[in-house]
């Protein structure tokens, strides 16, 4: 009996080395290398292809409420018509009482800004954009805008 306890005593005494743990952390290192640039390089495509979801949906509730109203919303309306009734003119004639949007607030763009609205627009009857990663017009690569035209 008391070789047993010594055998798992023993077997609890062991651990790990100094050496087993350094190979650890540098197979674990080696493998955060190699995966963490294409995930990190992902992001900013998902955060366009984010913008570009929000702009579709945002364009369909245009068109919703361009079939209600006659009209899409003015400049000065913008986006809140889809969710509040417009008491500026063009007051709207069969606004939708539950609104426009499945949420009862606008969506914001993946890099915290507020989706930009015209109407009319320099592209068509509404310019629907979000300003993309630097929050400012223009820019190239991810800091382009991103928008419906």
């Amino acid at each position: 009996m008391n070789t047993i306890t010594n055998t798992l005593h023993q077997r609890y005494q062991q651990g790990f080395t100094l050496i087993e743990i350094m190979v650890v952390v540098v197979i674990i290192s080696v493998l955060i290398g190699l995966v963490a640039p294409n995930i990190l390089g992902r992001v900013d495509e998902a955060k366009v292809t984010a913008a570009q979801t929000d702009i579709a949906t945002l364009e369909q509730a245009l068109e919703m409420y361009k079939l209600d109203n006659q009209v899409f919303p003015s400049t000065d309306q913008g986006l809140q018509a889809l969710i509040e009734k417009p008491n500026t003119s063009p007051v709207p004639r069969k606004w939708n009482p539950a609104g426009y949007l499945k949420k009862s607030q606008l969506p914001v763009d993946p890099w915290g800004g507020q989706y930009q609205y015209i109407s009319p627009g320099s592209t068509g009857a509404f310019d629907l954009y979000s300003l993309g990663a630097d929050g400012r017009e223009g820019g190239e690569g991810y800091d382009t805008d991103i928008g419906n035209w």
